[in-house]
C-alpha cells in the first residue's frame, strides 16, 4: 500500500519554486555559519551594471558561482557569497541621457546635482529588478553584505588608492592624445573602443610646394588620407630618414590646400616607405601616433574640433559643421579647387565607442593617467609565484600575461557625471593642485576637478573594497580575504581581471582570488552571439516562467566545458525539464513506497543483496566523481555523472529491481529496500542540490530528513568501505544479458510476456558463477521458459545470437528467425565492434593520451579494447557457424 504525499503526478516548477526562496531568506540559511573552526571560502558576485535587467551570460555566471557557494556550504566550509552592483559610469549615464532625450531634455538642463539624482532613481528602479532576477534563479546570496560602487565605503577605498597612486607617481595629469566618445563627451580607454569594420575612401590630394619646386615633374605631391576633416589640422608631412626618394625634399615647405598655411616636410622612422607613396600628413591633435612624431619634431597641435565632434574656429570656414558634414564640403572644395587626385573606395576598421556605439576621435586632451608599467611588472612577476593566480582554462592566463606584457598607461578621467569624482582640487588663484582623501579644509578658496574615474578604477578595489578595506582590521578582509574563484567571462580578462590583480598585490600585498574561472559566451542556435540588432536575445526570466529555475540552471551547468562558448536551445531546455521530471516521478515512487519508520539509513551490510551493493557502490563512485569534478571546475562532466547514475543506474534498474522486493512478502527484505532506496534517494537530492536547488528541497522535505533545509545539510563523501568492483562488475554483466535479450525479443517481436528458451554460453567460469548465482534477476527480467548456463553449450542452428561481456546468448526462436537477416544483423554488429577496437587502438597508439589522462582512464580504455576484441571474435566465429549451416 502506498502512501499520500502532496507531490503531483508530473512535475510543474510553479508548484515548487515559488515561495521558497522567501523561506531560505527567513531561514537565514545564506549567511556565513560564524563557525570559527571551518575553513572559509568566499566569492565575491561580479557586480552587473544597473544598466538594465540581467541577460542570460549573467544567469550562467551566477548559477556556476551558487553550485560552487551551495556545495562548500553543505562540506561545512564556512562560505560567503557577497552580493553588490556597479554604477556602471558611461554605461549608465548614456541609459539615462537617453531617457531624457525622449523627453527633449539634457544633462545639461537639469544640471549636474539634479542629473545625479535622477540616475540615483534609474539605480534604484533596476537594482530592484536586479534582486528580483537573483531570487527567481535561486542565487544563495548574503544580502546583509549587499554593496555598491559609489557606497561611502568603496568611495573611501577610491579616494585612498587614488592618492596612494598619486603619491608614487603612479598617477599623474598630462595633455595626450586619447580615445574621445563625441556622443557621451568623454574619454575612454582602448578596452572601451570597439572596431568596426566600415565603407570609407582614401582620398588622394594635392599638397603643392610653397617655393614652386618640382619633384618627379609634378609640383605638388600627394597624400592620402581617409579622413580630410582633419586636414586643418596638419602641420607637417613626414618621410621616412632612410627613404631615398625623399631625402632632397626634406626641409621643403608645402602650401595645405584650402587653408594656405606652409608646414614642412620632416624625417621621422614612424613612417613606413613601403605603405602607400610613404608619405604621411602630421595632424598631432587628431592621431595618437602623429602625436608622438609631434612632440619628437616640436610640432604645434591644432584641435580643429569641439567635444561633440562639431568642427571648431581652428577649422576655418568648416566650423560648426558635424565632422561627417565637413568631410564631405571638404572633399568637393578639394575637388572644385583642382587638390582632389582620386578617389579610392576602401573597408576599412574604425573604432566605435562601446556603450554608445558612435564613431570615436582620437583627441587631444588633458586627462589624469595611471603608469601602468610597474603595476604590470608586479602582476607578471606574481604569476611565477606560489601566491599566483590560478586561471581556468590555463590558456587564459596567456591573455592575461601579453596583454599585461603589452600594457599601455590608463586613461582613468571620464568627463562624466555619474561616478566618483576625481579628488583633486585646483587653487581658484595660484592654481596650486592638491590631491587627497578629504576636500581642503579652505575648500571656498578651491575648484574641485569636475572629471570622475572610469567605472573600472573602482570595480578593480571590488574583492577587497567590499570586505572593508582600507581598515585591514575589518572582520570580512581578515577572514575572506582573499576571495578563493572569481567566475567571469573571457571578453573582461582585460577590463577588470588584470586590473583586480594589480590593484590587490599593490594595496593588499596579496592576490585578489585563488582561481579564476573563465566561461564563455551565450550564443543562439546558430552560434550567432545574441545581440539586440539580430532579435536573439532570450530573457531567462522567461526561460525560467516556462521551465523554471532548476531547468534553466542544469542546462547552463551542462552547456560546456571551461572557457567554451554555449548555444542555448529550447531543445536543450526541454531536454532539461524532462530529466527533472524524471527525478521528480522516480522520487514520487520512492516516497510513496517508504515505510512510516522508514530512515535514509542503510541496513547491515550483511543483509545486502548483489543490486544493493552495486547501488550503493556506483553512488559512492559518483559522489567521488561529482566531487572531484566540481573541485576541477568540470561541471559539465559533473552533470554526465549524476545523470548516468540518477537516470541509468538508479531510475532505470535499481528502483525497476527493487519494485519486486517492495511488492514480495519478505518483509525484512521489504524493509531493506526501502532504507537503501530512501538513503540513495537523499544522497542523490544533496549531490544534486547545488545545481537545481528549488526541486530538490521540495523533495527532500516530503521524505524522511533530519533539518530545516538541504541547503545547511551535509554534502555526501566517499565511503571507501562502499567501494565494490566486484559487484558492479556482476551487476554490469547481468544488466548487458537482460538489454541482449530485450533487444533480441524485440527484434524477434517476441514479447517479454511470453516465456522463451536463454541458452547461455559462457567464456570463464567467472561469468558462469555470476548468472548461476543470480538467476533470480535473469528470470525475473528475462521471463526464461527454460534457462541454461554452460561453457559447453552447442548453439541452436536457428537462434538469435547476441554477444555480451564474457558469453554469448541464444533465443532459439525457429520459427522467427531469417537465417540471412540474421547473419546481416551480425555482420552489422560485427562492423560496429571492429569501429570501436580501431578507435581504442588509435586512442591508445596515442603517446600524449597515455602519457597524460589519469591512469584509471587509460586502463579503463585498454579493458575496453581487449572486450571489444573478445566480442568480435565471438561475432564473427558466429556468423562462420551460421553460414556453414
Amino acid at each position: 500500500m502506498t502512501k499520500e504525499i502532496s507531490m503531483s503526478t508530473k512535475y510543474d516548477p510553479q508548484q515548487v519554486e515559488p515561495g521558497r526562496y522567501q523561506e531560505w531568506l527567513d531561514q537565514d540559511v545564506f549567511k556565513p555559519s560564524a563557525d570559527q573552526t571551518a575553513k572559509p571560502y568566499s566569492i565575491v558576485i561580479p557586480p552587473p551594471n544597473v544598466t538594465g535587467k540581467l541577460h542570460l551570460g549573467h544567469a550562467w555566471d551566477t548559477t556556476l558561482q551558487d553550485m560552487l557557494i551551495r556545495q562548500k556550504r553543505m562540506q561545512g566550509f564556512d562560505t560567503l557569497w557577497l552580493p553588490g552592483m556597479d554604477h556602471a559610469g558611461i554605461a549608465t549615464q548614456a541609459k539615462v541621457e537617453a531617457r531624457l532625450a525622449e523627453k527633449g531634455i539634457t544633462r545639461y538642463d537639469l544640471g549636474r546635482e539634479k542629473f545625479i539624482q535622477t540616475v540615483w532613481d534609474w539605480k534604484g528602479e533596476y537594482a530592484d529588478i536586479i534582486h528580483q532576477q537573483w531570487k527567481k534563479l535561486g542565487l544563495s546570496l548574503d544580502y546583509s553584505r549587499e554593496r555598491f560602487t559609489l557606497d561611502e565605503g568603496l568611495s573611501k577605498a577610491v579616494r585612498k588608492v587614488f592618492v596612494n597612486l598619486y603619491q608614487k607617481g603612479l598617477i599623474y595629469r598630462g595633455n595626450y592624445i586619447i580615445n574621445w566618445d563625441p556622443k557621451a563627451r568623454t574619454a575612454l580607454s582602448d578596452i572601451e573602443v570597439i572596431h568596426k569594420d566600415v565603407k570609407g575612401a582614401f582620398y588622394h590630394v594635392k599638397y603643392p610646394f610653397a617655393d614652386g619646386t618640382t619633384f618627379n615633374g609634378k609640383n605638388y605631391i600627394e597624400i592620402a588620407t581617409t579622413r580630410p576633416e582633419t586636414m586643418m589640422g596638419d602641420v607637417a608631412v613626414a618621410v621616412h630618414p632612410s627613404d631615398k626618394r625623399y631625402q632632397e625634399l626634406v626641409g621643403k615647405m608645402l602650401v595645405l590646400p584650402l587653408q594656405g598655411r606652409h608646414i614642412p616636410i620632416i624625417a621621422d622612422e614612424y613612417v613606413d616607405p613601403e605603405f602607400g607613396t610613404g608619405m604621411v600628413k602630421i595632424t598631432p591633435a587628431h592621431d595618437p601616433n602623429d602625436f608622438g612624431v609631434g612632440n619628437r619634431h616640436d610640432l604645434e597641435r591644432i584641435n580643429t574640433m569641439n567635444e561633440d565632434a562639431t568642427m571648431n574656429e581652428n577649422a576655418g570656414k568648416y566650423e560648426g559643421m558635424d565632422r561627417f558634414e565637413a568631410r564631405k564640403a571638404i572633399v568637393k572644395d578639394l575637388e572644385d579647387g583642382d587638390y582632389m587626385l582620386k578617389i579610392e573606395p576602401i573597408v576599412h576598421s574604425v573604432g566605435h565607442s562601446e556603450r554608445t556605439g558612435v564613431q570615436v576621435e582620437a583627441r587631444l586632451s588633458t586627462q589624469w593617467f595611471v603608469k601602468m608599467k610597474p603595476l604590470a611588472e608586479a602582476a607578471l612577476k606574481n604569476q611565477k609565484t606560489a601566491a599566483r593566480v590560478d586561471f581556468v582554462p590555463e590558456r587564459f592566463e596567456h591573455t592575461f600575461t601579453q596583454w599585461m606584457d603589452n600594457i599601455h598607461d590608463w586613461v582613468i578621467s571620464r568627463q562624466l557625471w555619474w561616478g566618483h569624482q576625481i579628488p583633486a582640487w585646483y587653487h581658484k588663484k595660484t592654481g596650486e593642485v592638491y590631491v587627497g582623501e578629504e576636500a581642503p579644509a579652505d575648500l571656498e578658496n578651491w575648484k574641485q576637478d569636475p572629471d570622475v574615474l572610469d567605472t573600472w578604477f573602482s570595480s578593480a578595489l571590488w574583492p577587497f573594497s567590499t570586505m572593508g578595506w582600507p581598515n585591514e582590521d575589518a572582520p570580512d578582509f581578515k577572514r575572506y580575504f582573499p576571495t578563493n574563484t572569481l567566475v567571469t567571462g573571457y571578453d573582461i580578462i582585460f577590463f577588470w581581471v588584470s586590473r583586480m590583480i594589480f590593484q590587490s598585490l599593490e594595496f593588499t600585498q596579496k592576490r585578489p582570488f585563488k582561481h579564476v574561472l573563465i566561461h564563455g559566451l551565450i550564443r543562439d542556435e546558430q552560434g550567432r552571439k545574441m545581440s539586440k540588432s539580430l532579435g536573439n536575445g532570450i530573457d531567462p526570466m522567461d526561460v525560467i516562467d516556462k521551465y523554471g529555475a532548476d531547468a534553466l540552471r542544469w542546462f547552463l551547468s551542462n552547456g560546456s566545458a571551461p572557457g567554451q562558448d554555449v548555444r542555448f536551445s529550447y531543445t536543450k531546455m526541454d531536454a532539461a525539464w524532462n530529466f527533472i521530471n524524471k527525478i521528480w516521478n522516480a522520487s514520487r515512487f520512492v516516497i510513496m513506497n517508504l515505510a512510516e519508520n522508514t530512515k535514509a539509513q542503510l541496513p547491515a551490510k550483511e543483509q545486502w543483496q548483489l543490486s544493493d551493493k552495486w547501488i550503493i557502490s556506483r553512488l559512492n563512485q559518483t559522489v567521488a566523481d561529482v566531487t572531484r569534478l566540481f573541485e576541477s571546475f568540470e561541471f559539465g562532466e559533473a552533470g554526465r555523472a549524476l545523470y548516468n547514475f540518477i537516470w541509468n543506474d538508479f531510475c532505470d534498474w535499481y528502483i525497476e529491481m527493487a519494485k519486486e522486493d517492495l511488492n514480495g512478502q519478505d518483509e525484512r527484505l521489504k524493509k531493506n529496500t526501502q532504507d537503501i532506496l530512501c538513503y540513495v534517494l537523499d544522497q542523490t537530492l544533496r549531490l544534486l542540490h547545488p545545481i537545481m536547488p528549488f526541486v530538490t528541497e521540495k523533495i527532500w522535505l516530503e521524505m524522511p530528513h533530519e533539518g530545516a533545509s538541504l541547503v545547511t545539510a551535509a554534502y555526501p563523501i566517499v565511503h571507501p568501505e562502499y567501494d565494490n568492483p566486484v559487484a558492479q562488475t556482476q551487476m554490469e554483466n547481468l544488466i548487458e544479458l537482460i538489454k541482449a535479450v530485450r533487444n533480441s525479443r524485440a527484434e524477434a517481436n517476441a514479447p517479454m510476456s511470453s516465456a522463451i528458451d536463454i541458452f547461455i554460453k559462457t567464456k570463464s567460469d567467472e561469468t558462469k558463477q555470476i548468472f548461476e548465482t543470480n538467476t533470480e534477476y535473469i528470470e525475473r527480467f528475462c521471463h526464461p521458459k527454460k534457462l541454461e548456463i554452460g561453457a559447453q553449450l552447442v548453439a541452436p542452428k536457428l537462434a538469435i545470437t547476441a554477444v555480451i561481456t564474457g558469453a554469448e546468448v541464444y533465443l532459439p526462436l525457429a520459427d522467427l528467425v531469417n537465417l540471412d537477416e540474421e547473419c546481416a544483423r551480425l555482420q552489422k554488429e560485427a562492423e560496429k565492434l571492429a569501429g570501436e577496437v580501431a578507435r581504442a587502438e588509435k586512442k591508445l597508439a596515442n603517446e600524449r593520451f597515455v602519457a597524460n589522462a589519469p591512469g584509471a582512464v587509460v586502463e579503463k580504455e585498454r579493458q575496453k579494447l581487449t572486450d571489444y576484441k573478445a566480442k568480435l571474435l565471438s561475432t564473427n566465429e558466429r556468423i562462420k557457424q551460421l553460414k556453414n549451416n
